[in-house]
C-alpha cells in the first residue's frame, strides 16, 4: 500500500501524462486536412496519418512491455517521452522536403513513444487504487486527456491553417506546377516551429520525471487469482474475458478515432469553412469530457463498470444512425466559445456533424470500463494483458483507413455506416463477453 500523499502526487503526475496523450493524439484531426492539402492527397491517402500513428501501438506494444519489465513504470515513462520528442523532430525534414512518407515516419515514432507511456500508465492507474473504482480514476484521467484533445487542434489550426481561405485562392490561381509547389512548400513549413516546441517540452518532462518520486506498483506480487477463476493459469490465452476485451478495444479505438479525426474533413466535404470546421474535433472531445464527468459521479456507487459500457454501446449505435440518416442540409448557427482565446464565435454546425460529435459522449466510458473488466483476475499476467490491450489500439490505424476508402468510393457521410457493426461488437462484450471464463460472471 502507498500513502495518501504518494497516491495524490502519483495521480497528479499521471494526469499530466494523460494531458500529453490527448494533446499529441488529437493533433491528427487537423493534420489530416492539412497534409491532404500540402502533400496533395485524396481522402484515402490522408487517413494514413491515423494509420502510421496508431499502428505503432500494435507493432511496439509487446517490445515496450518487455522493456518495462526491466526498467519499471517510472523509467519507462521517461523513455517514452524522449521517443516522442525524437518523433516530433522528424517533422522538420518532413516539412522542409514536403515528403508525406517522412511525416508518417515522425507520426510512427511519436506513436511508439506513446505506446511506452500508455503501456505503463494505464495499468498503473488501474492498480494504484481499489479495482472497483478504477473506471472512475481512468475517467478523471480521461478529462485531462480530452481537454487537451479539445484545445490541441484549435491551437495547431490557428498556426498552420491561418488564412487557409487565402491559401486556397492562391492555389486556385497558381499558373503552373512550380508556382503551386512554392505555395505548398510555404504551407508545409508552418508545422516546424510547433513541433520543435513540442520536442523541447517532451524532453524536459522526461528529465523532470527522473527526479520525481513515483512509487512502483508490483503487479507480480498481486494475487494471481480469485475465487472466480481456476486456481492456476499458465498462459495469457487462458483468460477469454481479456481476449474478448482486446477485440472490443480494437473496434472501440477505431470508432473513437473516426469520430475525432474524420469530423473536420467531414465538415469540409459539406462545404463548411475551416473557420468553423476546426472546432469540430473539440466538440467531440467536449462530449467525451461530459461523459467522463458522469462516470466520475455515477461509478461505482450508482452504476457498475459493465452497466456504463452497455449504455455507451447503445448510444453509439443510435448516434451513428443519426450521422448517416440525417440530411446534410440541416445546419445550425450556434454560439460557441473558442477554448483557446475564450472569444465568442458563431459556429456553423450541420446536424449530421453534431451526431458524429456526440459519438464522443457515447465513447467516453468505453475505455475506462473495458480496462478494469479485461484486467480482472490477471495477477502476474497484468503487464502482458496490458500490452495486448494496448495492441488493440491498432483499430485506430485500420478502421479510419477503411472509412477513407468508403468516403472515396461512396461519400463521407455514407462511410459512417461502418460504425454500427463496430458498436455491436463492443455491445457483445458489454453484455456477455466480459464474463467469459469467470465462474460467477
Amino acid at each position: 500500500m502507498i500513502s495518501r500523499k504518494e497516491y495524490i502526487f502519483s495521480i497528479s503526475i499521471i494526469g499530466l501524462f494523460f494531458f500529453i496523450f490527448g494533446f499529441v493524439t488529437w493533433l491528427n484531426g487537423i493534420l489530416i486536412p492539412f497534409l491532404r492539402t500540402s502533400c496533395e492527397l485524396n481522402d484515402f491517402q490522408a487517413y494514413f496519418v491515423a494509420t502510421a500513428f496508431y499502428i505503432a501501438y500494435f507493432v511496439m506494444a509487446l517490445p515496450m512491455s518487455a522493456i518495462l519489465k526491466k526498467t519499471g513504470f517510472k523509467n519507462g515513462m521517461s523513455v517514452g517521452l524522449w521517443i516522442m520528442a525524437a518523433g516530433s523532430l522528424i517533422f522538420i525534414p518532413a516539412a522542409l522536403s514536403r515528403t508525406f512518407g517522412l511525416f508518417l515516419t515522425g507520426l510512427f515514432v511519436m506513436g511508439a513513444g506513446l505506446t511506452m507511456l500508455q503501456t505503463a500508465v494505464n495499468p498503473y492507474v488501474t492498480i494504484i487504487g481499489p479495482r472497483e473504482s478504477a473506471a472512475k480514476r481512468i475517467s478523471i484521467m480521461g478529462i485531462a486527456n480530452k481537454f487537451a484533445g479539445a484545445i490541441a487542434p484549435i491551437i495547431l489550426a490557428s498556426i498552420i491553417m491561418k488564412d487557409s481561405h487565402i491559401l486556397d485562392e492562391k492555389l486556385a490561381c497558381a499558373a503552373d506546377a512550380a508556382s503551386r509547389a512554392i505555395i505548398l512548400d510555404e504551407m508545409a513549413q508552418k508545422v516546424i516551429m510547433p513541433y520543435i516546441v513540442m520536442a523541447v517540452i517532451l524532453t524536459l518532462l522526461g528529465l523532470l520525471l527522473k527526479f520525481a518520486h513515483l512509487p512502483e506498483v508490483d503487479t507480480e506480487a498481486e494475487e494471481e487469482t480469485t475465487g472466480d477463476v481456476p486456481a492456476r493459469k499458465t498462459t495469457i490465452w487462458q483468460f477469454p474475458h481479456l481476449l474478448l476485451g482486446v477485440v472490443a478495444l480494437f473496434f472501440y479505438v477505431g470508432v473513437e478515432v473516426i469520430a475525432g479525426d474524420t469530423i473536420i474533413r467531414y465538415g469540409q466535404s459539406l462545404n463548411i469553412s475551416m473557420e468553423s470546421a476546426k472546432y469540430y474535433t473539440s466538440l467531440t472531445m467536449l462530449g467525451m469530457i461530459f461523459g467522463y464527468l458522469l462516470g466520475i459521479i455515477l461509478i461505482p456507487r450508482h452504476l457498475s463498470q459493465s452497466g456504463a459500457l452497455k449504455i455507451c454501446t447503445v448510444l453509439g449505435v443510435l448516434f451513428s444512425l443519426g450521422a448517416v440518416l440525417v440530411p446534410a442540409g440541416i445546419v445550425f448557427n450556434i454560439p460557441f466559445i473558442d477554448l483557446v482565446t475564450f472569444k465568442s464565435i458563431t459556429l456553423v454546425l450541420p446536424l449530421t456533424v453534431l451526431f458524429v460529435a456526440l459519438l464522443g459522449f457515447a465513447n467516453a466510458l468505453v475505455w475506462p470500463a473495458v480496462w478494469p473488466l479485461a484486467l480482472n483476475t490477471l495477477g502476474r499476467f497484468t503487464k502482458t494483458g496490458s500490452a495486448m490491450l494496448i495492441m488493440a489500439i491498432a483499430g485506430g490505424a485500420l478502421l479510419p483507413l477503411l472509412y477513407g476508402k468508403l468516403a472515396v468510393s461512396f461519400s463521407t457521410q455514407a462511410a459512417y455506416w461502418m460504425c454500427i457493426p463496430c458498436y455491436l461488437i463492443i455491445m457483445y462484450y458489454a453484455f456477455i463477453g466480459h464474463k467469459a471464463g469467470l465462474k460467477n460472471g
